[in-house]
C-alpha cells in the first residue's frame, strides 16, 4: 500500500480542461418527463463529468432546479426542448441514435452496451411511469439496468449516471 500516490487537488486540474467544451452534439441525456427537480441538478453534474450534454423540457420549474442542484463553476450545456417527441423525432433525423433506458423485452443488458460510436441520445423516462408508449416507437435501442433487489427502477440521475458512463466509455 505505501505505493499508491493520492492525486492532488493541483493535479487534477492540470488534467481537466480549463474551458468547457462546447456542445459536442456525441452524447445527450435526456430526461425528457422529470418528475424530481433535485436529479437534475446531480445528472448535470454527470453530464460535464462523461463529456454528455443535458437535454430537458421547459418546465416552470425546470429551470430553477438545475440552477439549484448544479455546483459546476461554469456554464454546462443544456438543451431546451418544447416537445419532447418532436425533438426527439429532431434527432433521429439528423442520424442520432436514441437510446431507452427502460425495462422492455429484447432489452440490451448494460453490461453489453458498448462504447459510442456516433451521436446517441439516452432518452429516460418519468421516474414512476418510464417512457410513455408515444415515444417508445421512436427509439432504435433499449437498455436495461439489472437489479436483484425490490425496486424496479433507480432515480433518473443514477440510472443516467450508469449508461453514460458506459457509453463515454469509462465503464
Amino acid at each position: 500500500m505505501s505505493g499508491i500516490r493520492v492525486r492532488t487537488r493541483k493535479d487534477l486540474r492540470a488534467e481537466r480542461r480549463r474551458h468547457p467544451p462546447r456542445c459536442l452534439g456525441h452524447l445527450i441525456a435526456a430526461p425528457l418527463w422529470p418528475l424530481h427537480g433535485v436529479n437534475l441538478g446531480t445528472l448535470l453534474r454527470t453530464c460535464d463529468a462523461a463529456g454528455a450534454c443535458l437535454a430537458v423540457p421547459r418546465l416552470p420549474w425546470t429551470t430553477e432546479a438545475l440552477a439549484r442542484g448544479n455546483t459546476l463553476r461554469r456554464p454546462a450545456c443544456v438543451h431546451w426542448v418544447r416537445d419532447p417527441l418532436t425533438w426527439l423525432d429532431g434527432e433521429r433525423a439528423a442520424r442520432a441514435h436514441i437510446l431507452g433506458v427502460e425495462l422492455a423485452e429484447n432489452a440490451t443488458r448494460l453490461a453489453d452496451l458498448p462504447m459510442a460510436r456516433r451521436p446517441t441520445v439516452t432518452v429516460l423516462g418519468h421516474e414512476r411511469d418510464g417512457i410513455p408508449p408515444e415515444a417508445l416507437d421512436l427509439l432504435d435501442e433499449v437498455v436495461e439496468i439489472p437489479m436483484i433487489g425490490t425496486g424496479a427502477s433507480l432515480n433518473v440521475a443514477v440510472a443516467a449516471s450508469l449508461v453514460l458512463y458506459k457509453l463515454a466509455g469509462f465503464a
